[in-house]
């Protein structure tokens, strides 16, 4: 019991005391998150809406995958990447193995899916509300996609919250394409995992209590949009 004390005060000592490598750590993991999650937003929001909103041949198969792949197994996804970017694959020459540059893809491929349904779901529901209106009114495709995301912006803020919830706490993935290289690729969840085993529960123990508040934030986040969301649609 007083190890376990000890290490909730060496925790929150260093919480409290801005320790520079756990500040380091915890800024890796935003930019390597953020940074996927900005990529997921760029390829899933506009694929989402697309499938939404357009009807083609073999569109039930592409819906059936990309909900399945919302639970793509990260390890799965980490050693597919890994695959691709070591020195035998074909984009081995970019050299991004082992760099945040991969970790972000690992991110990207894990999230995309996640807002790229939910995209699909908000923005189908909103069609089938207004496509009569956008009908009359002669709006073109490309112009109603655009209205329908705008329309959608507060649940669509929330599937991007969710997909960073997921990169920030992801650490099979991370931790396959990045390697754990201390002050290179040693984000929050892999820095929790090897201090763990090392038995230094201290930073570990650190480290946790900021992931567990940005999960909080972000779950209350979520929940401030969506009740926006719903107020806003219901004027």
């Amino acid at each position: 019991m007083d190890d376990f004390g000890a290490a909730f005060g060496d925790a929150f000592r260093l919480i409290l005391a801005a320790d520079p490598e756990l500040l380091a750590i915890v800024g890796l993991s935003l930019r390597v998150s953020l940074t996927a999650v900005a990529c997921a937003a760029l390829i899933g929001l506009p694929l989402g809406a697309l499938l939404a909103v357009y009807r083609f041949p073999g569109r039930g198969v592409v819906v059936v995958l990309l909900n399945a792949l919302m639970g793509l197994p990260p390890v799965v996804a980490g050693l597919l990447i890994y695959l691709l970017l070591s020195r035998a694959g074909p984009l081995g020459e970019l050299g991004l193995l082992f760099t945040p540059g991969a970790m972000v893809i690992a991110q990207t491929v894990l999230v995309t899916p996640i807002v790229a349904a939910l995209t699909r779901q908000t923005v189908a529901d909103l069609f089938a509300e207004y496509d009569e209106q956008l009908r009359s009114l002669a709006v073109p495709r490309a112009s109603a996609i655009a209205t329908l995301i705008w329309d959608g912006r507060y649940s669509l803020l929330t599937a991007l919250l969710a997909g960073f919830g997921r990169a920030i706490a992801e650490v099979g993935a991370v931790i396959i394409v990045g390697g754990n290289i201390n002050h290179v690729t040693r984000v929050m969840t892999t820095t929790i995992a090897l201090e763990t085993s090392k038995g230094n529960l201290g930073l570990a123990l650190g480290l946790g209590v900021i992931l567990l508040t940005l999960a909080v934030a972000v779950n209350a986040a979520v929940m401030g949009l969506s009740n926006v969301g719903a107020q806003s649609h219901g004027a």
